[in-house]
């Protein structure tokens, strides 16, 4: 009961500190969506028990934690960030804990940093700080720079074996590796030269987003921080280093702001508050699935193994140098284990590889569509590869444990030796460049050996094949099937306090599809609300569904006819306009059919950077011109074009998802295998919350006058398209066939 008293007391605390930043925000005006939101905000983050639980007399049982989890879809235009943003963080400070928030975007991560916390932070009754917390690899790490400039003094060419070639390929047994071509050595060289001076000037502060120029992934994992190469507070530049300096602000922040992908990486590591201590709200949580089966999926090369003796090489070196006995067995291991991989990928190929082969080729002899791919039917392991498999898990472990005795002793030594700490901590960093990728090894092997109980749900399985170059690549693959079962199990179990929000986390009117996606279906501390936009949809704007002639399935007949309908409706456009695709094919065919005067007016996404063809879009309609943007996917979320920036949204097919993703389909053929139906269960419900998204272009405020055409007549001939119909705001809806006049 005391309890549940000063439960209560905060929660009407923390709405009294919502209440009083809206009355101090000049020109702000109240809405009772967003207050209804906050107020679910504070009861279900007060309602949560933090920490360790005593019972109320200090011996006997502990009480159970109370767990509280809100699940809030927020119209746009309800103005979430403040809604969640000022109760969970006056609770925060009430109860002397702190706020993790988790988005998947950088763009919201950078809003919320350098926008909306600092405008908060003036109008909190009390003063606290906010950082934003991102992954090592995107902090320069100054030993590994210092060694790829050649600035290191200690060079010892008995002991290094040419492992300083910080550009040799790991893929290549160490002496296969061709030599790299001078003028290809001497470009890198001086670009990391540039790169340290910039750092040692001042003028950049070693985070890769802020370079003017971020670099390609393979000149940037040269020098980023990692874990397994990092030695702490033994490292020689620990004092000077970016990442530890950015560290120390999350230690002193109350708000700490990061990313889907860092906060399931995270989990148990201590590199973010433990989440049964603090409160998590998770904003654009309708990405949390998706993360969670990318997170937790593994892959592993079955033809370029190099690496192994590399690792090996470099793990006897500073084994036999520190005396470590269980050196005697890395070389078993590391060659038994690369002789399993061989046999396995031998094997591969005589199962797969005809078909992989094949696939490769695309049809007709026209190049492929990037890897071919042969998966394991319901995830089953043919026989005859059970047993390499098991040899590569069960040598992968035995030279991993060898490895992690041997890092331990070199741990030990650098504690020992102060004076030899940037030797040591090159052999550390030579260590921990490979055994990552041991690591992925192990546990790749050991999900594609796991066996699915009789009524358990099995894992994705799969092999791709990849040519680059000369060279081709066979990969072996898992991840899980359920991203709701791994999320159950990796994060909900440790969450004692979380608000999920999202614009769209209803389907087609129901939150079940993504309760049950992220694990909280029949989660008794899991509640929903569902706060509608402010706005007036039905007077703001216009649904007007197309019907081709053709058939949607019929792939060529309906782009064709798409086109000349779009290219048609688009000379009507005024200002601004998206035209959103669903395939590179039909954004060429609307480029190939655009007449003369219409070309001007179009930017293509596969064109220009993103940031650069957006301000390129305003201002052509700051300055009274057309600007029409041909975007994908991905411009279907977080684009805010509000006003004459985007008046027409033309979405050319339904957003069905790609029908060839590995994890998907074995899904879906699970789901038959158990009576289900995969269409009704999956394919709807997630093409209902990204259509929900796309048409979400169209109105970003109370101003906006906006029309959204569909041209996929789907959308009125079948029972699904009625489901979709009733996730969508409840705009003026039309249906015109082609041919018709269209008025916009």
């Amino acid at each position: 009961n005391t309890r549940r008293m000063s439960s209560l007391e905060w929660a009407a605390s923390a709405l009294q500190a919502f209440d009083g930043v809206v009355q101090a925000s000049a020109g702000f005006r109240s809405r009772d969506g967003q207050r209804r939101m906050a107020e679910q905000v504070a009861d279900t983050l007060a309602a949560a028990t933090l920490g360790k639980t005593e019972s109320d007399d200090g011996d006997g049982p502990a009480d159970p934690p109370l767990r509280a989890i809100a699940v809030i879809q927020a119209g746009t235009g309800v103005g979430k960030s403040l809604a969640y943003c000022a109760p969970a963080i006056a609770l925060a400070l009430a109860r002397n804990t702190r706020v993790v928030i988790s988005t998947a975007t950088v763009a919201l991560q950078e809003q919320l940093v350098h926008k909306d916390l600092p405008a908060l932070a003036k109008l909190m009754p009390e003063p606290f700080r906010f950082a934003l917390a991102k992954g090592r690899g995107r902090y320069v790490c100054q030993q590994k720079l210092e060694r790829l400039t050649g600035m290191m003094a200690e060079h010892d060419d008995e002991e290094d074996d040419g492992e300083d070639d910080l550009f040799a390929d790991d893929d290549a047994a160490p002496q296969a590796r061709p030599a790299r071509p001078a003028h290809e050595v001497e470009a890198r060289l001086q670009f990391y030269t540039g790169i340290a001076q910039t750092l040692s000037s001042g003028a950049w502060d070693g985070d890769r987003d802020t370079l003017d120029t971020p670099p390609a992934a393979d000149a940037w994992l040269p020098m980023a921080a990692d874990a397994a190469s990092c030695t702490g507070k033994h490292c020689p530049s620990f004092n000077q280093c970016v990442y530890y300096e950015r560290r120390k602000t999350l230690v002193g922040a109350q708000v700490v702001v990061v990313n889907h992908d860092l906060l399931l990486a995270s989990i148990g590591n201590r590199q973010l508050p433990e989440l049964d201590n603090c409160l998590l709200v998770l904003d654009e949580a309708h990405h949390l699935p998706a993360t969670a089966l990318a997170q937790f999926g593994c892959r592993m090369d079955l033809g370029r193994h190099g690496w192994v003796e590399r690792l090996a090489q470099r793990a006897v070196r500073v084994g036999v140098r520190f005396e470590v006995t269980e050196v005697a067995d890395v070389p078993m291991h590391a060659a038994q284990m690369r002789q399993a991989l061989q046999e396995t990928e031998r094997l591969v190929m005589d199962l797969y590889g005809d078909g992989l082969k094949t696939d490769l080729a695309g049809p007709a002899g026209l190049p492929g569509r990037g890897p071919a791919r042969a998966r394991l039917p319901l995830g089953a392991l043919p026989e005859a590869l059970q047993g390499p498999l098991g040899r590569v898990a069960h040598h992968a472990s035995g030279f991993l444990d060898a490895l992690r005795v041997i890092a331990s002793a070199l741990r030990t030594e650098m504690r020992e030796q102060p004076a030899m700490a940037r030797k040591l901590s090159t052999m550390y960093a030579q260590l921990g460049a490979l055994a990552p990728r041991l690591e992925q090894t192990l546990d790749t092997a050991q999900l594609l050996l796991r066996d699915a109980a009789p009524d358990a749900v099995p894992a994705a399985k799969w092999f791709t094949l990849q040519v680059d170059g000369d060279q081709a690549t066979l990969q072996a693959h898992a991840s899980p099937l359920l991203p709701g079962a791994t999320l159950r199990h990796h994060l909900w179990n440790k969450v004692r306090g979380a608000v999920l929000t999202s614009a769209t986390l209803t389907s087609c009117g129901h939150f079940d599809f993504f309760l049950r996606e992220s694990g909280l279906h029949g989660d008794d501390a899991a509640t929903t609300l569902e706060v509608p936009s402010p706005f007036d949809y039905a007077a703001q704007g216009k649904l007007i569904a197309v019907e081709t002639r053709a058939d949607p399935r019929d792939a060529a007949g309906y782009v064709a006819e798409m086109v000349q309908s779009l290219v048609r409706d688009l000379a009507e456009v005024r200002h601004g306009a998206l035209v959103l695709f669903t395939s590179r094919d039909q954004l060429r065919q609307a480029v190939e059919a655009l007449p003369a005067a219409l070309k001007p007016r179009v930017l293509l996404q596969t064109a220009m950077p993103r940031q650069q063809l957006l301000a390129t879009h305003r201002h052509r309609v700051a300055e009274g011109l057309p600007s029409i943007v041909f975007g994908m996917q991905s411009f279907g979320e977080g684009l805010d074009l509000p006003g004459k920036l985007c008046e027409s949204v033309f979405i050319a097919k339904l957003p069905f998802a790609p029908p060839d993703d590995p994890v998907g389909e074995a899904r879906a053929e699970w789901l038959r295998t158990v009576g289900r139906d995969p269409f009704t269960e999956l394919v709807v419900p997630a093409t209902a919350i990204r259509l929900a998204q796309w048409v979400g272009r169209a109105i970003r405020s109370e101003e906006d006058r906006a029309s959204v055409y569909c041209y996929d007549r789907r959308l009125v001939r079948t029972s699904y398209g009625q489901r979709l119909l009733k996730g969508l705001p409840p705009f003026t809806f039309s249906t015109v066939r082609v041919g018709d006049a269209v008025s916009a």
